[in-house]
């Protein structure tokens, strides 16, 4: 299948998902605090760190996936900007600790969703 087209319904699907579930986490948990970023950053973290785990472990090298999981999925659900614009939110707001929170919990739990997602695929 075509690569573009394959990127284009996983980004779609992504961004859909992203809004989604960024929407149930921030309404059922604090409106104050970015939480529904941090979450769908995490869980994007995990699903792509599976992914590559997936192919170290299984030596998945279809690109038809890497477009569709990797650069489509994982793409449009991750919100760098999103997580960038609420940082920069928080610190307009003479929020300082929050917005150290958020950098210090987005970074450090990413990575580690990371570690573990790839951990995880090569159980």
């Amino acid at each position: 299948m075509n690569q573009l087209l394959l990127i284009f319904i996983g980004g779609g699907l992504g961004s859909l998902t992203r809004f989604s579930l960024g929407k149930f986490i921030q309404e059922n948990i604090d409106k104050t605090f970015p939480f529904g970023t941090l979450g769908v950053n995490i869980l994007a973290s995990i699903i792509l760190g599976i992914f590559v785990g997936m192919v170290e472990v299984k030596s998945l090298t279809n690109l038809n996936y890497k477009s569709l999981i990797a650069i489509g999925f994982c793409g449009g659900f991750s919100t760098f900007s999103t997580f960038s614009n609420d940082t920069l939110q928080l610190i307009q707001n003479n929020r300082m600790l929050e917005a150290i929170m958020n950098i210090l919990l987005n970074v450090i739990l990413c990575i580690l969703a990371t570690f573990g997602g790839i951990a995880l695929a090569k159980i």
